[in-house]
């Protein structure tokens, strides 16, 4: 088990880019499988196709975004590390987190195969308590990470704590999932009354 930790880290070092992206793609994946199988009872009913599209949008979409912007983060420079903590997760929490959680409720629309319309009511109807929440899990775990983790494996901390994240965030993507009304097909629509019917 060392061994394996020790090569992860020297991967973290060596190659971040495509260990962070690997990472994310696993841990969005697990995520939705704690959603389906802890959260929402599916057992046998697991939906594979939505756990591979969790896994596409971790590894392609979020893990190269969020290891570029940790780099970026620490490439900035401030005058004492209390500074340096409380600007970075001021930029992290409120310019970056706001942009990340439009971006999972869109992706994930688009990858189901719905339009630009279904995306937009999708983030209307999930964006502000989901950010809310977010902010209640992230603001201390990025206080800590920024603080006291090394900058190689910040990515790795918000990937652990995401886990669960991913979780909640896969139940709340398939609830509005759900919930949104769909569009009665022809022979579901009322058929016209006779008033309606007949000729003026």
């Amino acid at each position: 088990m060392a061994g394996l930790l020790q090569a992860f880290n020297a991967a973290l070092i060596r190659k971040p880019m495509a260990t962070q992206c690997a990472t994310s793609a696993v841990l969005f994946g697990a995520g939705d499988v704690v959603a389906q199988q802890v959260f929402e009872k599916k057992g046998k009913d697991h939906d594979f196709m939505r756990t591979a599209r969790l896994s596409f949008y971790g590894g392609a979409i979020f893990g190269p975004v969020l290891t570029k912007w940790l780099q970026f983060l620490e490439r900035l420079k401030f005058s004492s590390p209390t500074k340096a903590v409380a600007y970075r997760v001021y930029l992290d929490q409120g310019v970056f987190t706001p942009m990340v959680v439009g971006m999972f409720f869109g992706s994930l629309t688009l990858l189901e195969g719905k339009g630009l319309r279904e995306a937009q009511d999708r983030i209307r109807e999930a964006y502000t308590p989901t950010l809310i929440r977010n902010w209640g899990v992230f603001i201390p775990t990025q206080v800590l990470n920024f603080a006291v983790v090394p900058p190689h494996l910040r990515f790795v901390t918000v990937g652990v704590v995401s886990l669960f994240w991913n979780a909640y965030l896969s139940s709340v993507n398939a609830k509005k999932h759900v919930d949104a009304p769909a569009e009665p097909s022809p022979s579901e629509k009322p058929a016209p009354a006779e008033d309606e019917k007949r000729p003026e």
